[in-house]
């Protein structure tokens, strides 16, 4: 009697597994998500300058700068304290920083000098699974930053209406806007010092998003180059929540955000299938 030494292989489970070909994605994100824990591990000095980093900003602007700048014209003209003013936008700024930083660094050298992808693209793991990975890693780390800046803020009595709860999960979706992006424009990066591009674009939208000043402040024609920065978006998300003042053009800074996310990760995708599946 014969026997069959053939082996079947696992059915592939989940919606996307179903949908998208093995080469692409095979849902081993959380082997990588495992990974970067293991190795962030032994780095918590890492974590714990993005944890006290909050604590010194508020402080700067409770103590220092606040004293010179009463009051200013929040959300819906809501009088506001200026350090309330400007609390979310640093929460959110905080995140985004974060995620910043590993999308594009750490991704950068594990592309183009230790080449750990092309070793794990010799696995079953594909493109996608490297591009949410890294991505996930990094929302998980600018999510950690905005729940220590929300526990400052809380502490220093900031924190006043309960839609101000959702400040964490804008957070997380500026960090995930902003490293899915940021991971794709590290693909194109071919030495060190073209970091340079990162910080140059990076600062200017800190300074401008209305993280310290109301649009109000800014001629007409730059509110609406200020509009089109992703940061403010955030801000804006972020100030509205948190002084319970809400419209419906939050509709729009959140589908902005998601839109800016999913092509960030689509271009991460891509970027990384093209360059070493060749």
């Amino acid at each position: 009697m014969a026997v069959s030494t053939s082996v079947e292989s696992p059915t592939r489970q989940g919606l996307l597994l179903r949908v998208l070909p093995p080469a692409l994605y095979s849902g081993r994100v959380s082997a990588l998500l495992e990974r970067s824990m293991l190795v962030y591990s032994r780095a918590w000095l890492v974590f714990a300058s993005g944890v006290l980093e909050p604590l010194f900003y508020l402080l700067a602007f409770q103590v220092g700068f606040g004293k010179l700048v009463n009051e200013v014209a929040g959300p819906g003209g809501q009088v506001l304290s200026y350090v309330s003013f400007v609390a979310p936008a640093l929460l959110v700024s905080s995140a985004m920083n974060g995620a910043v930083f590993d999308a594009t660094f750490g991704v950068f050298f594990k592309f183009r000098w230790s080449k750990l992808y092309e070793a794990m693209l010799s696995t079953p793991v594909g493109p996608l699974d490297i591009a949410i990975g890294e991505i996930g890693w990094a929302v998980l780390r600018g999510g950690m930053y905005s729940v220590a800046f929300f526990a400052v803020m809380a502490v220093m009595g900031l924190v006043t209406s309960p839609w101000a709860l959702l400040l964490v999960p804008v957070a997380v979706l500026v960090a995930f806007a902003f490293a899915a992006i940021g991971m794709a424009c590290a693909t194109f990066l071919r030495s060190p010092s073209q970091f340079e591009f990162i910080q140059l674009a990076l600062i200017p939208m800190f300074l401008f998003s209305t993280t310290f000043f109301p649009l109000s402040v800014y001629p007409e024609p730059l509110q609406v180059v200020v509009q089109c920065i992703p940061l403010y978006h955030g801000v804006e998300l972020a100030r509205g929540f948190a002084t319970g003042v809400l419209d419906p053009s939050m509709i729009g800074h959140t589908v902005y955000l998601l839109a800016l996310a999913g092509l960030g990760a689509w271009a991460t995708a891509r970027r990384i299938g093209t360059l070493l599946l060749r």
